[in-house]
């Protein structure tokens, strides 16, 4: 049975299908389920978190054009982290128990409008320090899933009802932690941010120690492929505005083509490189899924910086944004080579075979960093280096295959 298409109801007068009952069982559905796919709900879900994740992004190219780098970062990596875990924990519970009924539509639209709030206080976030909205935003996102989780308890027994309580317990408890962050002292918030982000980390963890949820390795596979393109398409996005912008004001097209040119050759290689092996079927354990779900704040983050890092450079290339250009160089290169380490170690290393494929990604990631000192020309380094990369993976396959076929046939 697939997501998308819930089971039928009973057949009408005519022959067609009576509408669905508007509320049904939340129970949980099986891993093996054939032709699992993405629901229109699920898309829609996405579409709302790019709104965040671009405030998010806006913010940290003001902060690092005003040289508040350190802060920056900081506030950054803690929205993203809001963001991302958000959406990673409704996408598990989705897998496991998606039923698509009125109710559990309505309670995930909820969600949505928190993901929205908290959107539209991400900005006082970074500029004021006043994570009123944020944590508004996020109150109703983590309460809506606790919810779920109730209701998936109510129709389950022994150790599923458990293990849905225990994920009801956790998110209630979490989401009284972070309520410090808007009244504890500045200087105390990363801290608690730091504790109250182990704390989350460990809810999944302590609540299916005697039972995993029925995650679709498929599905879930889908879903984060689905929200890494949707990341790489706002890097595209954000870039594109920002050389649009600085040719209309600043005629300066010449400055800008190299930037343009390397970023596109970034995103096209970063998309290329996630996508080239399918990894579902590395997903047997939730040991693996827990390691492999968890390090994909580090592909989510860095693929939404690379466009940050874009417009950055951008604006310091027309000299709106008043840095220098090794700064505005490594607002690229970094997070590129980040998401290139982050992408070798959670997919590539799984599939490479021998020593010369295992090294393409780290050496590509190191290359890209000694990029950073080549000027104005670092972004467009950056580009090809990523896209040889990419060239080099594919041939080493490409002769691989070609001596395993030769084998076969002597």
């Amino acid at each position: 049975m697939s997501s998308s298409t819930p089971p039928a109801g009973p057949a009408g007068p005519s022959g067609g299908q009576l509408p669905q009952a508007p509320l049904r069982q939340l129970t949980a559905r099986t891993r093996d389920e054939a032709h699992r796919s993405a629901t229109p709900l699920e898309l829609f879900f996405d579409l709302c978190f790019v709104v965040a994740v671009a405030q998010a992004g806006i913010q940290l190219v003001h902060a690092l054009a005003e040289h508040h780098v350190g802060e920056g970062i900081l506030n950054y990596a803690m929205v993203f982290f809001a963001i991302w875990w958000a959406w990673m924990n409704f996408t598990w519970f989705a897998s496991a128990y998606d039923n698509d009924d009125a109710l559990y539509r309505v309670v995930t639209l909820v969600q949505m409008a928190g993901v929205l709030v908290l959107a539209a206080g991400v900005t006082r976030a970074f500029d004021d320090h006043d994570y009123g909205l944020v944590l508004l935003g996020y109150v109703i996102m983590r309460v809506a899933m606790a919810t779920q989780w109730l209701r998936a308890a109510r129709t389950a027994r022994g150790a599923e009802r458990t293990v849905a309580l225990r994920y009801a317990v956790g998110v209630l408890i979490c989401q009284v932690g972070w309520v410090g962050l808007v009244v504890l002292p500045e200087p105390a918030r990363p801290w608690l941010f730091l504790v109250m982000a182990i704390a989350e980390l460990c809810v999944p963890v302590i609540a299916e120690r005697s039972r995993p949820t029925p995650w679709h390795p498929r599905h879930i596979a889908e879903r984060y492929g689905l929200f890494t393109i949707i990341v790489l398409g706002e890097t595209i996005l954000a870039a594109t505005v920002a050389v649009k912008s600085a040719a209309d004001e600043h005629e300066s097209l010449g400055e800008l083509l190299p930037i343009a040119a390397g970023g596109l050759l970034i995103v096209f290689s970063a998309w290329w490189i996630y996508f080239v092996v399918p990894i579902h079927g590395h997903l047997r354990s939730s040991r693996q899924a827990f390691l492999w779900g968890y390090g994909h704040y580090l592909i989510f983050a860095s693929a939404a910086a690379i466009g940050a890092g874009l417009e950055v450079a951008v604006e310091q290339a027309v000299g709106v944004a008043h840095i220098s250009t090794l700064a505005a160089a490594a607002a690229v290169t970094l997070p590129t080579a980040l998401y290139l380490l982050a992408v070798w170690a959670l997919h590539a290393r799984h599939f490479k075979v021998g020593l010369a494929q295992q090294l393409v990604l780290p050496m590509t990631a190191l290359l890209v960093i000694c990029c950073t000192f080549l000027g104005d020309w670092a972004v467009l380094a950056s580009g090809v280096v990523s896209a040889l990369s990419v060239a080099t993976g594919v041939t080493l396959t490409a002769r691989r295959e070609w001596s395993q076929r030769s084998l076969a046939q002597r």
